[in-house]
């Protein structure tokens, strides 16, 4: 791939740091892929699939390199939409494609519901909004018992949580919060506090990412074309009955990918996908 040009954007209380690999073939618009809170580097491996075409990455806000300026404690998928806005402009290559993962596919529904115009085509892969599922009330109550034990228990404890909520299968019961809660040891996971309370994810992104409500009449009217999609590995879990919500309220089909939740990540990460095999599933909606 040709050499990565990293620049440095101001928004509104965030100093961003976004990557733009320019591509090998042809002029074409550029592939933005983007996570929450993933940063830039969980991409590296599915950005060399496409070496023939632009590929821009980014720390979102909070994030690695993207440091935020305002002091808040938490953030919402509006204000990554706002970001993103900013992002996509100040590269001046008109309407981008999208791959938005996790809670980037969140934050890139709140992006498109505001400005379509941005964006082409839009893959959103397994956005965790508890909005849509049948169970709601109870997925959003677990959600937010996620973000108030690391609040008050720290990181391990918290953790566990939420890695037994991302790899629940099926609904939630009304009475969640009669089952034990899952100790951090199984998890290989520090139960003790280490008094930190910036974790990206637990802290900063968990609610506002969770307790998002796409602007399905928006969606529906923006001229972007945007696919839903899950791993074909993460049927019935969360992220996946979510994506399945969303594209229900959007009336379209839900895009089978290979793989699980990060089907997409080499070996550089804990659980590693088949991200050649995703990379081809992606390639093909795009071009589609």
């Amino acid at each position: 791939m040709a050499e990565t040009d990293t620049r440095t954007l101001e928004t509104v209380g965030a100093t961003l740091r976004y990557d733009v690999r320019p591509g090998t073939g042809p002029d074409e618009r550029p592939l933005l892929m983007i996570g929450s809170p993933m940063d830039a580097t969980g991409f590296t491996t599915l950005a060399s699939h496409f070496a023939d075409r632009t590929v821009v990455t980014y720390d979102p806000r909070g994030v690695a390199r993207s440091e935020r300026t305002d002091g808040a404690a938490e953030t919402l998928p509006e204000e990554h939409a706002d970001d993103l806005v900013r992002l996509i402009e100040a590269l001046g290559a008109g309407p981008v494609d999208v791959f938005a993962s996790s809670g980037g596919a969140v934050n890139a529904l709140a992006l498109v519901a505001r400005r379509g115009d941005l964006v082409h085509t839009l893959v959103a892969h397994e956005p965790p909004t508890a909005q849509v599922v049948p169970d709601r009330e109870a997925a959003l109550a677990m959600c937010a018992d996620v973000h108030a034990t690391y609040l008050r228990d720290g990181w391990g404890p918290a953790m566990a949580k939420f890695l037994a909520l991302t790899m629940r299968k099926g609904e939630i019961p009304a009475d969640w919060d009669q089952e034990p809660a899952p100790a951090p040891a199984a998890f290989g996971l520090p139960a003790e506090d280490d008094g930190s309370r910036a974790d990206p994810l637990l802290g900063q992104n968990m609610r506002g990412c969770t307790s998002y409500r796409p602007d399905f009449e928006a969606l529906r009217a923006a001229p972007t074309r945007i696919v839903v999609a899950a791993g074909k590995e993460s049927e019935d879990t969360f992220c996946a009955r979510a994506a399945v919500g969303v594209a229900e309220g959007l009336g379209t089909p839900v895009a089978v990918f290979p793989s699980h939740h990060g089907g997409f990540l080499g070996d550089g990460f804990g659980m590693p996908g088949a991200p050649a095999e995703f990379a081809e599933a992606l390639r093909a909606v795009l071009e589609g």
